[in-house]
């Protein structure tokens, strides 16, 4: 296939993952019951910000435009994928599919129906596409690798796949700097960066920096916007879980039902846990953050915009890594 016809074959397949099939609800059904974290909703907007910021024909071919054809000579490359969010590996699978790389693709526990029905509607439609996805339990002797995980797995990846060109991700979050002057619309769009997904994907903010002598009301009243994830039982239980640990420790906090504030140096927050520090300088704080190896994503005036850290572009890597350009010079 040509990178016409490839994107092509990504629009239809936005057509379709934004539309009502009935197929593609029961896939929605099925990737609820196996992992309660994919409510719905959630679903519903992984899968409206993949064909609204991935799938659309002019963004795709004004990113492609960057890179080389489609390689002549494909090599086999393996992808270990998250599962944290829904269809967190479909950009790794995007890339692979449009370098002309074969795709051996290991799909995480967490994540599976949904992709699984991505790939195999992609070959239903064109069965010449068929075997450059292949779903495998182990991914052994690959041309190269990308893996995501933790900072634990990623010293095996290392090891494992160390003579093989590879890209490794670890842990990684997302910050925001609140400067004091944030309208309450800001501050309910950094609700939405905090608490979408239940708070479980790097780009979720998992800590703020505020001035001194900032004034939390506007904003924990503006987290009541997520209220009804006190109804999701997963989500209740890690609330209570975190609260009572705080309350054993004798730690300051702040909390209405569904967040709790903490003063904290970790830029990584539990669930339903919110991190806070203070800053004095917020042009050092940020060049001190931007330098960090943690760092996913940075919010605020000046940076990534209140409400847009889940909406990342085809060009956003994960970890700052571009994965076209590295398949792309295999």
């Amino acid at each position: 296939m040509s990178s016409i016809e490839k994107v092509a074959a990504l629009v239809r397949l936005g057509q379709y993952l934004s539309g009502n099939d009935s197929a593609l609800q029961t896939v929605k059904d099925r990737a609820f019951q196996a992992n309660g974290w994919f409510t719905h909703n959630f679903i519903d907007l992984s899968l409206q910000n993949i064909c609204r910021y991935y799938l659309d024909e002019s963004k795709l071919n004004s990113w492609l435009s960057g890179y080389p054809a489609p390689t002549a000579s494909p090599r086999s490359v393996g992808i270990v994928a998250a599962g944290n969010i829904p269809l967190v590996g479909f950009h790794d699978w995007l890339c692979g599919f449009l370098s002309g790389h074969q795709v051996r693709l290991k799909l995480s526990s967490k994540d599976t129906v949904l992709m699984q029905h991505v790939i195999d509607k992609m070959s239903e439609w064109y069965p010449q596409y068929a075997q450059q996805t292949l779903v495998q339990d182990m991914l052994k002797n690959c041309d190269a690798y990308i893996a995501t995980g933790s900072n634990n797995s990623a010293r095996y990846f290392e090891y494992y796949f160390a003579q093989y060109p590879h890209i490794i991700r670890r842990n990684r979050t997302s910050v925001a700097i609140l400067d004091g002057t944030e309208t309450v619309a800001e501050l309910e769009a950094l609700a939405d960066d905090v608490m979408l997904y239940f708070g479980l994907g790097c780009r979720n903010v998992t800590k703020i920096f505020v001035p001194e002598g900032y004034n939390f009301e506007a904003l924990i009243q503006a987290f009541r916007k997520y209220a009804h994830l006190a109804d999701h039982h997963k989500y209740k239980n890690n609330y209570d879980y975190n609260l009572a640990l705080i309350l054993l420790n004798g730690s300051p906090y702040m909390a209405n039902d569904n967040i709790i504030l903490v003063e904290s140096g970790s830029i990584f927050s539990p669930i339903s846990v919110l991190h806070y520090g203070y800053y004095t300088s917020a042009a050092t704080l940020a060049e001190e953050l931007q330098a960090s190896n943690d760092l996913q994503c940075l919010v605020g005036h000046g940076y990534t915009a209140f409400g847009n850290a889940q909406q990342p572009g085809l060009s956003d890597y994960a970890d700052g890594v571009d994965t076209m350009q590295f398949l792309t010079g295999l």
